[in-house]
């Protein structure tokens, strides 16, 4: 029988605010010694009053309005009741059946083109703590307690692990190219769980579905989702039922184990949060909290193929991350000429800068400007390409322009056809063994003249002039 997959997932977004939901502890629970940034209100002690952080209410309908959901005008925090080591009031201040945002959708690259992804529920909640296990001992650090988040949950939409990685990897660009989130799974800033379930071909009911949990990275949803499907495959196979459970996923073995069965919603006991008022969410407030709302990526992928021609390949690396993205067109309006000549340069050698430093575009001494210049420069012919690409280091070094590089240095593109024909003669005279070969046939030899004389020249020579210089002394 075939089968199709049926996946939902359940994504935490640790937001980045300075300070923790319900107080004013540090957030910064990654970097921080275990039980450092800890406070009455967050371990839970008996007599303290959450009061709400305005900011996490602020960065929630930033994220709702990147997911096309409806941020509501009134909302309410609950309690949700469950009992962990590292959740020290014996319950989670989250909200139930008033979210912050419902509906909301995502579109995300599919095998069969483009695959919608809804959003059934966005709400906003405290983290709880984090216990690991050490030297035969359970440890708890309670840093990460108060630390908010929005939960976002997705319609069973998804029908592979590809396009689960796909929703992800989309996802974390989102949150970052809008600012409320560094979404670094590894540093649990983005977790996910996995809902998955399988039915026949063609079917329209939903089957039981089992939950995985303790993902790190994008690639191992996509193994341990893999894995699930496959286990379940075997399970309908075999004539046997799928039970609810909740399965952790072990990255250091590739293998899914059941934690328990999983709890329903009857299971928390969810009632009003008695000790935090609603949150009215105004029409002067939302429009304050969106007055400086971005375009988005997929609007900007799109416009930059219409309005600068750009191939689908060059605008999606170009609109990975905001501040590439906004470095590529603050260079193509300071350059003259094609804008697929500014992304050329820039995903060929910027990127590389970019790769080997560490940094976003919007930190290169390299301002888009300077990039504008150097092509300007190559393009007019006053410097060859090899020596425009070693204007990026410079001016990324040096914090001057290209044209005071260029005049300082003597950089200038050498096309004198005497000094270049001397240059050639001597480099022929010097590799006498090359010479006699190209002449017998390995034409394949020109480009290491070619290189020679550059080396010689100190990269300045008008490389075609050259390469016509030496066919004609070698012939």
């Amino acid at each position: 029988m075939e089968y199709e997959v049926i996946i939902g997932l359940e994504t935490h977004i640790q937001l980045n605010t300075s300070s923790k939901i319900f107080c004013s502890c540090k957030t910064n629970s990654w970097e921080a010694a275990p039980n450092t940034n800890i406070c009455p209100v967050c371990t839970g002690m008996p007599g303290v009053l959450p009061v709400l952080n305005e900011r996490v209410v602020e960065k929630g309908v930033l994220l709702a309005t990147a997911m096309h959901s409806q941020a509501q005008p009134v909302s309410f925090f609950d309690r949700k009741n469950y009992f962990y080591p590292d959740l020290p009031k014996g319950y989670q201040i989250s909200q139930y059946d008033r979210p912050l945002a419902t509906g909301g959708y995502m579109d995300i690259p599919s095998g069969e083109g483009t695959r919608r992804v809804g959003i059934w529920k966005m709400h906003l909640e405290e983290d709880a703590g984090k216990t690991k296990n050490e030297m035969g001992l359970r440890l708890i650090d309670f840093n990460r307690c108060g630390v908010p988040l929005v939960e976002m949950v997705t319609a069973p939409d998804l029908r592979s692990a590809d396009e689960a990685a796909a929703y992800l990897t989309r996802l974390r660009q989102l949150l970052r190219w809008i600012g409320i989130s560094d979404a670094d799974m590894e540093k649990g800033q983005l977790r996910c769980d996995a809902n998955v379930s399988l039915r026949p071909l063609g079917a329209t009911y939903l089957n039981p579905k089992t939950e995985i949990k303790n993902v790190n990275s994008i690639e191992a949803v996509r193994d341990a989702i893999e894995k699930e499907i496959l286990r379940q495959t075997h399970e309908y196979e075999a004539g046997r039922k799928i039970e609810s459970w909740t399965l952790e996923w072990d990255e250091d073995t590739q293998t899914l184990k059941k934690m328990r069965s999983k709890e329903t919603e009857a299971d928390y006991r969810y009632f009003r949060e008695p000790d935090l008022l609603p949150v009215y969410l105004t029409d002067e407030w939302k429009a304050a909290i969106l007055q400086d709302f971005p375009e988005l990526p997929q609007e900007r992928r799109v416009r930059f193929m219409r309005e600068y021609a750009l191939p689908a390949y060059d605008a999606e690396i170009l609109t990975s991350e905001r501040s590439l993205s906004d470095y590529f067109e603050a260079a193509v309006k300071a350059y003259a000429g094609d804008p697929k000549r500014v992304s050329n340069w820039l995903l060929n050698d910027v990127m590389r800068m970019l790769n080997e430093s560490g940094q976003t575009a919007g930190q290169l001494a390299l301002i888009p400007a300077y990039l504008a210049e150097i092509i300007t420069l190559v393009d007019s012919g006053v410097v060859n390409a090899s020596t425009g690409k070693t204007l990026l280091e410079k001016t990324s070094v040096t914090g001057k322009t290209p044209r005071q590089i260029v005049a300082a240095e003597g950089l200038a593109k050498v096309s004198d056809d005497s000094a270049i024909r001397a240059a050639a003669q001597q480099v022929i005279a010097e590799n006498p063994g090359e010479a006699a070969a190209y002449r017998t046939g390995k034409t394949g030899l020109m480009g290491w003249f070619v290189g020679q004389l550059m080396r010689k020249m100190g990269g300045k020579a008008d490389a075609p002039k050259a390469r016509a210089i030496f066919e004609e002394l070698l012939a």
